[in-house]
């Protein structure tokens, strides 16, 4: 099954599990750019976040197998949230490693959904590493965040609705990168049906490990710096499929400084009225930011989730 082919699968999968997400008219930053912006609210998603629709697909598909082993995966609180929430509504086993300085808000997140957690590591990438070597140890399916065909697809429905639910013709669509799930998904769907629509990548410059690599030509890591855009942090595993569609679909990649991530998170909540998280404002400041490469054309942001720390609001508008 061709990627395309697992988004348009995914679609029927995981329907009556996952919300069709609004597709928002954004007034402010249209009249900024003296074109047409949207931003698709994954934020309003159920877990908060984007990654209930990946998680959900994986899980439905090992149901669809009839696998009767339990699953373990890596998480910082989003995707470890989506797959304690398609646990719990399917009636499935497993357990979430998360780093050891997860946010408390995303820990009482997951333990909200009936989690059963294990701390490990300093990063992301430590998590994941631990969780794999767990999963061969113990017989166990790992899920990973984004290395994943079938998480992939379920994060792809995401570009199925943003063409369905656009009324103009798409020029650019802005996503936030992490490990690649989300833009590889979107990416392959929408170029697909608008061949000529840029893609284009965002990351924050303090974890800018995908963007470095695609640019490089060749996988890159860098010393781990704190972030307002916490659920995008952290290096990707270096063998990751992902990283091949983003050198393929991905047409841009813009960074932004965690000044820009916060004056971004400042004007989505001052003239979107929305709070969201660190990793969506990403998106949004890149796009303020080069806003004379948007003039006149039709754009879309990906609001990708909208779960933000107390820790993480107080550095931004006290």
């Amino acid at each position: 099954m061709t990627l395309l082919q697992e988004i348009e699968t995914a679609a029927q999968r995981i329907a009556p599990y996952t919300l069709k997400t609004p597709l928002l008219y954004s007034y402010y930053l249209s009249q900024l750019s003296g074109g047409k912006v949207y931003l698709k609210m994954e934020s309003e998603q159920h877990t908060g976040s984007f990654k209930a629709r990946g998680s959900m697909n994986k899980l439905l598909y090992l149901k669809e197998q009839q696998s009767s082993k339990a699953v373990i995966t890596a998480s910082t609180g989003n995707h470890g949230m989506g797959v304690a929430r398609a646990l719990s509504l399917l009636g499935m086993q497993g357990k979430v490693v998360i780093p050891e300085n997860t946010v408390s808000t995303k820990v009482a997140a997951l333990k909200a959904y009936g989690a059963s957690i294990e701390p490990h590591g300093a990063d992301c990438l430590i998590s994941e590493l631990y969780a794999k070597q767990t999963a061969e140890e113990k017989d166990l399916i790992y899920v990973s965040p984004y290395n994943d065909a079938q998480v992939i697809g379920g994060q792809g429905t995401i570009g199925k609705e943003i063409i369905e639910q656009c009324p103009d013709v798409i020029d650019n669509v802005l996503v936030t990168i992490g490990g690649g799930g989300l833009i590889s998904g979107i990416a392959t769907y929408i170029k697909s049906q608008l061949p000529n629509a840029k893609v284009i990548g965002c990351q924050p410059k303090n974890s800018p490990e995908m963007t470095l690599s695609v640019q490089s030509n060749s996988y890159q890591t860098v010393p781990q710096l704190d972030t307002l855009s916490d659920a995008s942090a952290g290096a990707f595993e270096e063998d990751a499929i992902t990283y091949d569609l983003c050198k393929n679909l991905v047409d841009e990649f813009y960074l932004a400084t965690e000044t820009e991530i916060a004056d971004a998170l400042k004007l989505i909540f001052h003239k979107e009225r929305k709070l969201v998280e660190g990793a969506a404002a990403v998106a949004v400041s890149a796009f303020i930011k080069n806003v004379e490469r948007f003039q006149n054309q039709t754009t879309i942001i990906v609001i990708c989730g909208g779960n933000i720390s107390e820790e993480k609001l107080k550095k931004v508008f006290l």
